[in-house]
């Protein structure tokens, strides 16, 4: 699948008691990624029509990032079927390579008027198949 990556440079406001990155923010940049992913590749019209809610977040957290990491984000599409779209996420240190999380979101493709499940359509599929 194609994927589409970015990188984070930790600041000061991402930081929890212990000085790691909080998992909340994790959580954060794994829907800013998956958001900004969709908006990079589909079609103004297809994002007028469309919407995309939560279903589900599984998160393996691995390791710890501090201040001033920089952490690479990248996020493909596992899986597609019916109204629902598996998104894989992994994070890493970009200087060491070190996994620091591994998750998957379920997410689930609304009619952006009516507000109600719809089948991914197969040319929502084609934008991110390689």
């Amino acid at each position: 699948m194609r994927a589409f990556e970015k990188t984070i440079t930790v600041i000061p406001e991402d930081l929890d008691d212990l000085n790691h990155v909080n998992n909340v923010r994790f959580v954060q940049w794994i829907q800013d990624v998956s958001k900004e992913h969709w908006q990079k590749v589909a079609t103004p019209v297809m994002q007028k029509d469309v919407v995309w809610v939560v279903m589900n977040h599984n998160i393996t957290y691995k390791n710890a990032a501090k201040l001033d990491d920089v952490v690479r984000i990248r996020t493909h599409i596992a899986q597609s079927r019916g109204a629902t779209s598996v998104r894989a996420v992994e994070m890493y240190n970009d200087k060491t390579n070190e996994l620091l999380l591994r998750s998957t979101t379920e997410w689930c493709l609304l009619n952006g008027i009516t507000l109600r499940p719809m089948r991914i359509s197969q040319d929502i599929i084609q934008l991110f198949s390689e």
